[in-house]
């Protein structure tokens, strides 16, 4: 970098909000999911279509989430991410005026591309811009920023949602002040870090482009968990205010607010994972399939509000241990010269994972007679994964086992 262009903490925050746009595109319209149903209940299969409504962008970034850090490297990642911001707050708004729900559902293709785009550039940038320590930083920031951003939009989503479940979708204009930031606080990086941006050595630094000494059969286990264990981690999200409202609680701001107490679970469970992170990532697994399980049981047999809430926060303590647990054990196998590419795969299979969630969601309940019935099929499932991790105990550690990694998150 040259002496022009020195990272602070503001190109830090400028390059950590955005990563909030993931959640706001599936948390904000969590709860008004019953009343978009409601709308469209005349349209054939709308117990499928209009949930995807949230989870749509979720399956853009698992597809195209490589593709976009190609562009940015052929086309320039500020400029390109610039774009995504203007893409974003117009698709995102579009539902306000949309009234057929297969255009609803084509917008929301665009929200999730431009999120493609934004989350990967992001990402990339504070890679570009810091190093050590202020990197790790940064990047586990998002992490834990995400985690905490979804108990704001649960509110925000629910208190607007009593204006009609078309007010939320105004939310998306947001990214407009993020642009702002961007704008102000970033610039185009032009190289590697510790060389000159734009320096000889920079033009010509190699792009590893092969794959050999890539961890195949042990990226396939972890993805593989990673996609199972996704599913479960945004059921709370997405199902929360529907299981809410079948008992009794319809009004969109309570169901918000209920479910955003219940998803204090997922940062207390990120902090309670920097404390006891170093423990055999087995041990992590089986707590936290433990943990989950338990949530969904209780959910499932759950009578009143207080009972459901309380199952819903055990499952988010699991589901916060689970996020930091997956991304450290994938990250310890990858060494630089793969790392981006790994990171890549293990984004957009917990992306796929979110895709998928309602959609075993809505099979089960149509399989076992009920939602709340679901949640405790999904009970059984989440022990069938803790049965999985006690088989294969010896096969996923990681290979710093003796130390592993352990993350910790500034406030």
């Amino acid at each position: 970098m040259t002496h022009h262009h020195k990272p602070g903490t503001m190109t830090g925050v400028a390059l950590l909000l955005p990563i909030t746009l993931s959640t706001m595109a599936i948390v904000l319209l969590a709860p008004v999911l019953p009343r978009i149903i409601a709308e469209f209940s005349g349209v054939a299969g709308h117990e499928y279509w209009v949930p995807m409504i949230l989870t749509i962008p979720a399956l853009c970034i698992a597809l195209f989430s490589t593709l976009a850090g190609a562009l940015g490297d052929r086309f320039g990642r500020r400029r390109l991410l610039i774009a995504s911001f203007v893409a974003y707050a117009i698709v995102g708004v579009a539902p306000v005026f949309l009234h057929d729900l297969t255009a609803i559902l084509i917008s929301r293709v665009g929200v999730g591309l431009a999120e493609a785009l934004i989350m990967v550039l992001s990402t990339t940038m504070i890679g570009d811009y810091f190093h050590g320590a202020a990197r790790d930083k940064w990047l586990a920031a998002q992490t834990a920023f995400a985690s905490m951003s979804a108990l704001l939009f649960f509110n925000i989503g629910g208190q607007l949602g009593s204006f009609g479940w078309r007010t939320p979708f105004w939310v998306y204009l947001s990214a407009l002040l993020m642009l702002t930031l961007v704008l102000l606080f970033t610039w185009e990086p032009k190289g590697d870090i510790g060389q000159a941006e734009g320096s000889d050595d920079a033009k010509s630094a190699p792009r590893n482009a092969g794959w050999a000494g890539f961890p195949w059969a042990r990226m396939a286990v972890i993805l593989g968990v990673t996609i199972y264990g996704a599913i479960f981690f945004y059921t709370v999200q997405i199902q929360a205010a529907s299981g809410l409202a079948l008992l009794g609680v319809t009004d969109p701001a309570r169901a918000g607010f209920l479910t955003s107490i219940a998803s204090i679970g997922v940062p207390l469970g990120t902090f309670v994972y920097s404390r006891i992170g170093r423990r055999p990532v087995q041990q992590l697994l089986l707590l936290e399939f433990g943990l989950l399980a338990i949530g969904f049981l209780l959910m499932g047999r759950a009578h009143g509000t207080q009972a459901f809430v309380l199952g819903c926060f055990v499952n988010q303590l699991g589901a916060g241990l689970l996020l930091p647990t997956l991304l450290v054990w994938a990250m310890s196998l990858l060494a630089f010269e793969i790392r981006g590419r790994g990171a890549g795969m293990w984004q957009s299979a917990f992306a796929l994972g979110q895709f998928l969630s309602p959609v075993v969601v809505t099979f089960a309940s149509t399989q076992t007679g009920g939602l709340q019935n679901a949640f405790s099929t999904l009970s059984g499932a989440a022990l069938g994964g803790l049965v999985v991790v006690l088989v294969v105990a010896r096969r996923i550690s990681r290979p710093d086992e003796a130390a592993p990694v352990s993350v910790t998150f500034h406030g």
